[in-house]
């Protein structure tokens, strides 16, 4: 029973490494450069995430590309020029601010002022319905005192 359970933790293990992904480079330059360049761009299947961050099969073909590219000695320029011509500024994870991207970063600004604007309008409204409502009670209950008043 104890050499079974020796067998199925080391079939367990090979598995466990089967999904790291290893690039050997020719400098740590190159290196630098392939992990600069995974945590910049985008996965384009998971959208929130870097493609270094993805275990989406997009992601790992564009590692494999970004690998590939850096093997046949294109800069890093070169290769973020490929990806946005292929996949546009979205694969970008910081896009550059164009008239194309501009929604994408002004964007969230306008919905939150949005969003305060009609905070502020509807406390403004609440405020002031809770003022004739309070001003409408006062009449009732002085118009009911005089009344009061006249029959005695």
């Amino acid at each position: 029973m104890k050499h079974l359970s020796i067998v199925f933790l080391l079939v367990l293990s090979g598995m466990a490494c089967a999904g790291v992904e290893y690039r050997e480079f020719a400098n740590p330059e190159q290196q630098a450069v392939y992990e600069n360049l995974t945590k910049e761009l985008r996965c384009l299947v998971c959208q929130n995430q870097t493609i270094a961050d993805s275990n989406a099969e997009l992601a790992g073909d564009l590692r494999r590309q970004v690998y590939e590219m850096l093997q046949q000695g294109k800069s890093q320029q070169d290769i973020v020029q490929f990806m946005t011509d292929r996949y546009g500024d979205f694969v970008l994870y910081n896009p550059p601010f164009k008239l194309k991207t501009g929604l994408l970063w002004i964007g969230p600004v306008v919905f939150l002022l949005i969003g305060l604007i009609a905070v502020f309008l509807f406390a403004r409204r609440k405020k002031t319905a809770a003022t004739v409502e309070f001003s409408a009670e006062k009449q009732k209950k002085i118009r009911s005192l005089l009344k009061e008043g006249d029959q005695s």
